[in-house]
């Protein structure tokens, strides 16, 4: 691994946006993500393990719950805090972020949102110290984009209730502690359960053979009759609405993470272009060069305009679903093809280890799946903009 050189690119002086606790929780995450990530990312990517030795460091940096208050062991952040950090963990691997993601917008969140004191207390300060890693079980292997049509379920059986089903594409899976899993009463409305590692009948297979997202934990949770405490329902929402509510969480944060890896690879191509000669001179003295570099600089100024707005509405409680869907469809895209122009300028050096480009580039294959596809957000969109439900 080269040593990283990376300088942000500020273009528009958003830094004057920020107030000084944001740039110190921003450079705080920074110095962690060149000191303990990337020194390490490539090989792991290529064993396709996660390095968990650094949960500690995730936790220490505030990634898990920045925003949850600190009563409960969050860091009491606010949103733009912790936009940036998911913004600096990306920028080192997407997979890496996905895990902070995870822990802070599908399980924390809904912990705190949506359970009582006494599930707060149980688990949040554990969540948030990384002694506890979870996990987040909504999509299944037949309902990713239509999320209501799930069959998991879960029966009153008395004294506790009886869950069965499985669900797919799980970040954090194989080794979470605590899994926050969405199914269906037998009246059919969703809820949220709390299952926990070591509950007969739950396990956690691994996924293999991925492409991208290699240095992150993937799994399934499969419930074969587990038996879950009836104290294990969140009991302060119900419906859909409960699990897209951490789903607009964990965009936002996606939004702002996306920022984060196409940084690193304009960074890594501007570098090239000043150092690579050929004809005589720095490739970056090309004209093809300059348009590539000029168009990535003006596509991650606007992202950062935009994702910084959406923070200031999320501060105010004023930012809708439909908004934070447009930041996340807009910022994945602009991030991936980033990531292929970038490559390009690298020209065969690209696809190698040796630089981040080509494992940014496959895990934002994922990235531009999940938390919602491409085009499920642009249909989110023209519903929010037109009135007129394309999903009917």
């Amino acid at each position: 691994m080269r040593p990283d050189l990376f300088e942000a690119p500020d273009y528009y002086n958003l830094d004057e946006l920020l107030t000084d606790e944001h740039k110190l929780v921003r450079d705080a995450a920074r110095e962690w993500v060149k000191r303990e990530v990337s020194p390490i990312i490539e090989d792991y990517a290529q064993k396709a393990e996660f390095p968990t030795q650094i949960i500690n460091g995730l936790a220490e940096i505030g990634a898990f719950g920045p925003y949850i208050p600190m009563e409960y062991g969050g860091a009491g952040l606010d949103q733009i805090s912790y936009g940036l950090i998911m913004q600096e963990i990306e920028r080192g691997d997407s997979g890496v972020r996905s895990t902070a993601s995870v822990q802070s917008s599908l399980v924390m969140y809904p912990i705190w949102k949506y359970g009582n004191e006494e599930q707060r207390q149980k688990y949040l300060p554990k969540l948030a110290s990384g002694e506890w890693i979870g996990c987040f079980g909504l999509t299944e292997p037949d309902h990713g984009s239509n999320p209501s049509g799930m069959v998991t379920n879960y029966k009153d059986m008395g004294d506790h209730y009886l869950l069965n089903g499985a669900k797919m594409w799980i970040s954090n899976a194989p080794f979470a502690q605590v899994a926050v899993v969405w199914a269906k009463n037998e009246e059919g409305r969703i809820h949220g359960l709390i299952v926990e590692r070591g509950m007969e009948g739950f396990t956690t297979p691994e996924t293999h053979n991925k492409w991208s997202l290699r240095a992150s934990a993937t799994g399934e949770l499969i419930f074969d009759n587990v038996k879950v405490p009836k104290e294990n329902l969140l009991p302060n929402k119900s419906g859909l609405g409960a699990p897209l509510g951490c789903l607009d969480s964990a965009r936002y944060g996606i939004a702002w993470g996306a920022i984060g890896a196409a940084m690193d690879c304009y960074d890594t191509a501007l570098r090239y272009s000043k150092e690579r000669m050929q004809f005589g001179k720095p490739i970056g003295q090309f004209q093809l060069q300059q348009k590539k570099l000029a168009e990535m600089i003006t596509e991650i100024t606007k992202a950062q305009l935009l994702t910084w707005r959406l923070g200031v509405l999320r501060n105010d409680n004023k930012a809708t679903s439909a908004q934070i869907s447009m930041a996340k469809r807009n910022n994945v895209d602009m991030a991936i093809n980033i990531a292929r122009e970038a490559r390009q300028i690298l020209g065969g050096m690209g696809i190698t280890g040796e630089y981040s480009i080509m494992r940014h580039s496959m895990n934002l294959e994922s990235v531009i799946t999940y938390e919602g596809t491409h085009d499920i957000h642009l249909l989110i969109t023209g519903l929010d903009i037109t009135g007129l439900n394309a999903f009917k």
